[in-house]
């Protein structure tokens, strides 16, 4: 199994420290909603982590919420709250999301406001040892004592000094250096410290909590590709020199950036489309097939479209996976190895999700082959759905809420809105209406909704349209 990491700039073997799987990833900050972007990176390492379950390892995976932050104390004023309270409105918000999301609870996610005691003990080591200096009732982080400061992010000093990550002020002694605690303001939320009341930087919020609780030495610290500089490294800097232990973490994974348009999507830049958004008009499926099917390293840019296949794309899934058998023919059945074989090492080459991806659909169109021939699938049937599960599908239909007379009446009479029953009407430009439509059907029918389904049927024959049920699922053509 090799995982790329970002220290080294390749792919490595991975060898973690132990029997268990130590892995530490960037939390939210929650001052508004998530979005798809958010959705992106906790996919993909929520599926790191249930791959390395599959394996065998055993996974202890610590994620942190930033719940004191300049943008929350930002937002908080503005609406008249407390960061307290936008805070956990935001954070349940977060854990809702997730859990849409079929993204697994971490094993410990602490709050920065909630682990003051051990961000302050840490800070003072670092001072203690040189690597840090009160100024102004704050207190900064010395770069130039770290040699090998910029390893992660494979730059140098002096480039760093000449860019604009380089910000001077008034009581730092370099620009370079980053603040671990920050002086109290008028009017925000601070904490009592040896150097006065204040708050922790942000670095420092994750560097403490990784080290309490998974130790000086990490097997996978991850989080998406923009915090590879400066917040990943400076936890590297920090973080060895209060332990004097290297690595501070052995693999640094990073996932590409959601984009919409040519942009990174982002809550600062306010180009996003939140979660909830998302899921009104896809499943978490189609959300986590849509992730997956772009290499974890690769930006992704949203895309109707691609959700739109990626929805399709699930129910080929579903029904191969929810199939009933048509036989017991003796030497019929789906031999899955080569499946497995091909899915274990497309995930062992740096977690290739699209072509783990692509085994599961070649899985399905085999069952659907040997369910036509008559075969036993059950089994088959079985190792898709394991499979998939090592992805975060579920493959459940979806639960629809019952329509009432009028909103069925508005969907049905929306048909003949969009396709008027005139000769000059051609299927080929409602193609994706149609699809729609049939889609709707197909979920009446898992609902038991038959009368309903087959009015979708009656209206769609009515203007030319013919609907074939068939194994792989309904297709329909233009009557002659």
């Amino acid at each position: 199994m090799k995982v790329y990491n970002t220290l080294s700039g390749q792919k490595e073997e991975f060898l973690p420290g132990g029997d268990e799987v130590k892995m530490y990833v960037c939390g939210v900050t929650p001052y508004d909603e998530c979005h798809i972007g958010h959705a992106m990176s906790y996919i993909i390492f929520d599926v790191i982590r249930r791959y390395l379950q599959f394996r065998g390892y055993k996974v202890k995976y610590v994620q942190n919420i930033t719940d004191i932050d300049d943008k929350i104390i930002e937002r908080a004023a503005k609406r008249g709250v407390s960061t307290h309270e936008l805070a956990e409105k935001f954070a349940n918000s977060y854990f809702e999301d997730m859990d849409a999301l079929n993204i697994g609870r971490v094993d410990i996610q602490p709050k920065a406001t909630g682990e003051i005691p051990k961000i302050i003990e840490v800070i003072q080591g670092l001072v203690d040892k040189g690597y840090a200096y009160p100024a102004g009732g704050s207190v900064y982080f010395r770069v130039r004592n770290v040699p090998d400061y910029g390893k992660l992010s494979h730059r140098n000093l002096e480039s760093m000094m000449a860019g604009e990550c380089a910000v001077g002020g008034e009581d730092k002694e370099s620009p370079m250096d980053f603040v671990l605690w920050k002086a109290a303001k008028p009017g925000e939320p601070s904490w009592e410290s040896p150097w006065g009341n204040g708050r922790p930087g942000w670095h420092i919020e994750c560097s403490t909590m990784s080290l309490k609780y998974l130790g000086d030495t990490l097997d996978i610290h991850g989080g998406g590709q923009d915090l590879v500089f400066p917040h990943h490294e400076n936890e590297i800097a920090q973080s060895e020199s209060f332990t004097g232990v290297k690595p501070f973490a052995k693999y640094w994974l990073h996932n590409g950036l959601m984009q919409l348009g040519e942009e990174k999507m982002s809550k600062s830049l306010g180009n996003l489309i939140t979660i909830k958004e998302a899921m009104e008009k896809y499943s978490a499926d189609a959300l986590r097939i849509f992730i997956l099917s772009s290499h974890y390293r690769s930006p992704l840019t949203y895309s109707e479209e691609a959700l739109e296949a990626a929805e399709r794309g699930v129910e080929r899934l579903r029904q191969a996976a929810s199939g009933e058998d048509r036989g017991e023919e003796v030497g019929k059945r789906v031999d899955t190895e080569p499946y497995r074989q091909r899915f274990t090492e497309a995930m062992d080459d740096d977690f290739n999700t699209p072509q783990a991806i692509a085994t599961l659909f070649d899985l399905a169109r085999e069952i659907n082959k040997y369910d036509d021939e008559g075969a036993n699938t059950e089994k088959a049937r079985e190792i898709l759905k394991e499979l998939a599960g090592v992805l975060g599908l579920t493959l459940e239909l979806p639960e629809k809420p019952s329509l009432d007379a009028k909103s069925y009446s508005d969907i049905v009479g929306s048909i003949r809105v969009i396709a008027p029953e005139t000769r000059q009407w051609q299927p080929s430009e409602n193609e994706s209406y149609i699809e729609h439509l049939i889609q709707l059907r197909d979920n009446f029918r898992a609902a038991g909704q038959f009368q309903l389904a087959d009015e979708i049927r009656a209206k769609l024959d009515e203007l030319g349209i013919a609907l074939e049920d068939t194994p792989k699922g309904t297709a329909w053509k233009h009557k002659r």
